[in-house]
């Protein structure tokens, strides 16, 4: 049997976990074994705060919602059981789009809304 020398694929093992540590601070972006757990720890992160942010989106989405429907005295959750018993069926990431880029858009949803 020939004889295996490891050096190349460690090196390039090691390269690439600095690489991806890059901008870290203190020992975690020059250190091997703070690298790696530092790699560890930003991808349970990650995988947490993808589930998070489509919380933190829903939410900016009905204060913007909110903020619009207040020019036309109501309040949001009036405006949303307004909706539902009209049966209009838009999602608030499109609403929220609305009210913030056409607003005179918006308005005439708000006034279908309202009518009693």
């Amino acid at each position: 049997m020939t004889r295996v020398k490891r050096g190349v694929t460690s090196n390039k093992t090691r390269k690439n976990t600095l690489k991806r540590t890059k901008g870290y601070r203190f020992g975690r972006s020059t250190k091997e074994r703070e690298a790696k757990v530092a790699i560890a720890k930003a991808g349970v992160h990650a995988f947490a705060h993808r589930r998070d942010k489509k919380g933190d989106f829903r939410r900016l989405w009905n204060v913007r919602i909110g903020a619009a429907v207040k020019k036309f005295d109501l309040s949001y959750s009036k405006f949303i059981g307004a909706l539902k018993t009209k049966n209009i069926e838009l999602d608030r990431k499109i609403m929220a789009d609305l009210a913030k880029n056409n607003p005179e858009t918006f308005a005439k949803i708000v006034e279908m809304a309202k009518a009693a």
